[in-house]
């Protein structure tokens, strides 16, 4: 995909002519650090696209897709701390490397300086931009308490997973849309249509998440394989598990839950999850969304071709990492 590639050179650049002050240190250090960890920068490259489409460059469109990537590096930065989780990307995560203070107070300043991105736009779209930007960022925190709540429930259903991981993570993404079309004038009707499209792409990259968590391969994934199932996390394979599981495989499914042998507690699972169908329900539930998300993108009314955007999609739903 050398259309991303060139997208992603362009962001990374972008990135690293950040000029973050140099004091204090123990605030501006771990920005530093954190923003050079890598990543898909897929939100940002969605505005640039986005933005494009009704002929705006990528440097009109810019400031925009940085102010989407700060604060999802800021939301990262913060779950981090709210999941105890040791590393990022294979890296330390900040509030391992420096301290939790550090890390909510970085974070902190990340969340302020994507506004400050978005004030760099002309006036008058500064008010639609903020009023997208905002609504989303609210969804993007009623997501993640969501999904702290689900930790201690054993009855959340799949129809509460789908809109917990659409607010979480598939808001964002048609936020980093939409403000591409606020950018370029677009109509109401492309504003929703590309908002749509990003939203369902979204929901079906979750869902391939949690399959490749599973089902990928450990060389390309890059992280152990069955780390869900190891850890109790409630994804959707495991709540439709529950909701089609018969009585006797429902009380196995509870017993592995403690189950202290890895490979043990993997294999008899995955033989469950075989028996329920569970992989190809779970594809199934993909591709409906990935349908809606192109569905909506064949509406758009735009300058210029939408083959960019068909073309991210369909690398990501075919995707193995």
């Amino acid at each position: 995909m050398n259309t991303l590639a060139s997208y992603t050179t362009l962001i990374e650049k972008e990135i690293e002519s950040f000029s973050f002050p140099q004091s204090p240190v123990n605030l501006y250090d771990p920005l530093r650090y954190f923003m050079t960890l890598g990543g898909k920068r897929m939100r940002p490259m969605l505005t640039l696209m986005s933005g494009k489409l009704f002929g705006k460059t990528s440097e009109e469109s810019m400031s925009a897709a940085m102010a989407v990537e700060l604060f999802h590096n800021f939301s990262l930065i913060h779950d981090d701390i709210m999941d105890e989780a040791p590393l990022r990307r294979a890296k330390a995560t900040v509030h391992e490397k420096w301290n939790t203070n550090i890390a909510i107070l970085s974070g902190d300043v990340l969340f302020v300086k994507a506004y400050e991105q978005i004030c760099k736009h002309p006036a008058h779209l500064i008010p639609s931009l903020l009023a997208l930007f905002n609504k989303t960022a609210i969804e993007v925190c009623e997501g993640q308490q969501m999904d702290m709540d689900f930790e201690t429930r054993n009855d959340v259903s799949a129809k509460e997973y789908i809109e917990m991981i659409r607010l979480k993570t598939s808001v964002l993404l048609g936020c980093a849309l939409e403000m591409g079309a606020i950018i370029g004038e677009t109509t109401a009707e492309n504003r929703q249509a590309l908002y749509a499209f990003g939203e369902h792409l979204g929901i079906a990259f979750q869902i391939q998440d949690d399959l490749l968590d599973l089902y990928g391969d450990p060389d390309k994934v890059g992280k152990q394989v069955g780390g869900d199932v190891l850890a109790n996390k409630k994804t959707l394979l495991s709540i439709l598990a529950k909701t089609y599981a018969s009585t006797e495989q429902l009380n196995a499914l509870d017993v592995l839950q403690s189950e202290v042998n890895a490979d043990k507690k993997l294999s008899e699972t995955k033989t469950i999850f075989e028996a329920l169908q569970i992989q190809q329900r779970c594809q199934e539930e993909m591709r409906k969304h990935y349908d809606f998300a192109m569905n909506a993108l064949a509406t758009v009314q735009a300058n210029n071709s939408i083959d960019e955007l068909s073309a991210l999609a369909n690398y990501l739903f075919h995707r193995e990492y």
